[in-house]
């Protein structure tokens, strides 16, 4: 029963990840229409691709003030208020300032989504389940990645202002959402160490590990005696320097994989390999089931293999896929089924790998006094990346080629894969109290 509830929480706070990744994917299958629609320019055409993520830098640079100061559940009350309200603006929107407004709102959501659902995941989870329940997050990314494909390829038969039911569509998990997260309860461990209520969080605690309660809520005072009580301590202090550096770098090295710029023009790069309009949709659909797939497996095997042996079969395979499409574009005529392969096998291993890893990870490996800000840390530098890959993909996709854009992605994981060999930790089975203390001694 304690294990189904716990699960039951998880999945419904990572709900806001199925909406995250719904908003990501969802403006590929609009974009060309959007762009005829109010007849923009490039650069106002790049405004429209990146303004959602621009957003999203923005409410992860929020991210950890609402957390902390108001809780993690309002937080999601918020996450999700956003997300409705962009779907219905950019549906309904009449001219182009209104809808990159609304566009912004609902990156916004995206943004502070990946900072709280991530951290309160983390925190009601057991030590030996928590990648796994972490790990729901993602697997709800790649599932609203493959509805959103799967809703633009049936709603794109429907005329010339279908892209607003694509967009609009949004509105009914996001209304979910709101509904669902009245029945979850706050994070133990936000109770504890931001309004000091121990009846409360022992009470949550109790539901979800009722034979070692007591001392689970034990060790989290005294991880907050460790920091001093310090619920205001600053991130930037000598003694996070290390997680900090493993935040950054790993947030650094999602986006320099490419996977950005593939979710978001995904139709556009099979159309550079030759294949039509429909095809390109239809291929679209197969990434978002790859993605899917694979990241299922990895949620079901992330507690036992470990973080760090994922990262190391990943990034070989990464290598090896964009090492291929590069080589494929670098040709006269680019075969467009063999590069749709390869991109399904780059799909493949990066689910396999960073995309289960990444929240997990980072999640993980802050102490508690600082979790939120160090999410926030994580998730700012993923959405700066992604804000910059996005928006340049298309002029130096144009300018450089494929052939040299995807090997300039293959060579930075090869620098991953010598940052997981030398220096990512193994953080499975530890308590977030052990993990966080062996990091910053």
């Amino acid at each position: 029963m304690t294990k189904n509830t716990v699960i039951a929480w998880s999945f419904v706070v990572a709900l806001g990840g199925f909406l995250f990744g719904f908003d990501t994917a969802v403006i590929s299958g609009a974009e060309k229409s959007v762009q005829l629609h109010w007849n923009l320019s490039e650069i106002q055409h790049g405004v429209t691709m990146a303004i959602a993520l621009v957003g999203t830098v923005v409410g992860a640079l929020m991210g950890a003030y609402p957390s902390d100061r108001f809780g993690r559940k309002r937080t999601l009350f918020v996450i999700a208020a956003l997300y409705f309200f962009s779907a219905l603006g950019t549906a309904l929107a009449q001219d182009w300032y209104l809808f990159i407004l609304f566009r912004f709102l609902g990156g916004i959501g995206v943004g502070v989504s990946s900072v709280t659902a991530p951290i309160y995941i983390s925190e009601i989870s057991p030590a030996d389940k928590r990648g796994r329940l972490v790990g729901l997050f993602q697997f709800n990314v790649v599932l609203g990645i493959l509805v959103s494909y799967l809703s633009n390829y049936l709603i794109g038969q429907g005329g010339e202002n279908s892209w607003r039911w694509m967009l609009g569509v949004q509105a009914l998990p996001a209304a979910l959402f709101y509904l669902l997260i009245h029945y979850v309860p706050e994070s133990p461990r936000w109770l504890l160490l931001y309004r000091k209520n121990r009846e409360s969080a022992l009470a949550v605690l109790k539901k979800i590990n009722p034979l070692n309660y007591h001392e689970e809520l034990e060790s989290i005072l005294a991880s907050a005696n460790t920091a001093n009580g310090n619920s205001q301590a600053s991130l930037f202090n000598k003694k996070y320097r290390f997680p900090v550096f493993l935040a950054i770098t790993f947030a650094v090295f999602n986006q320099v994989s490419g996977i950005n710029a593939i979710i978001y023009y995904a139709p556009r790069v099979f159309e550079m390999a030759g294949l039509g309009a429909q095809s390109s949709l239809l291929s679209t659909v197969g990434i978002g089931v790859v993605n899917f797939t694979f990241t299922l497996i990895a949620i079901n095997v992330i507690d036992k293999v470990g973080r760090r042996k994922l990262m190391l079969i990943g990034s070989v395979g990464l290598i090896a896929a964009l090492a291929l499409v590069s080589h494929s574009f670098y040709s006269e005529n680019p075969n467009g089924l063999a590069v749709t392969v390869y991109l399904m096998i780059y799909i493949a291993f990066f689910a396999f790998s960073q995309g289960a890893v990444i929240w997990v990870f980072i999640s993980e490996i802050f102490p508690n006094e600082v979790r939120a800000k160090g999410q926030t840390l994580g998730s700012l530098t993923h959405w700066v990346m992604a804000a910059v890959i996005t928006f340049f993909f298309p002029m130096l996709s144009e300018w450089a080629g494929g052939g040299t854009t995807f090997l300039v992605f293959a060579l930075c994981m090869v620098l991953q894969l010598l940052f997981v060999i030398r220096l990512m930790p193994e953080t499975k089975g530890k308590s977030l109290e052990q993990i966080g203390g062996n990091l910053i001694h």
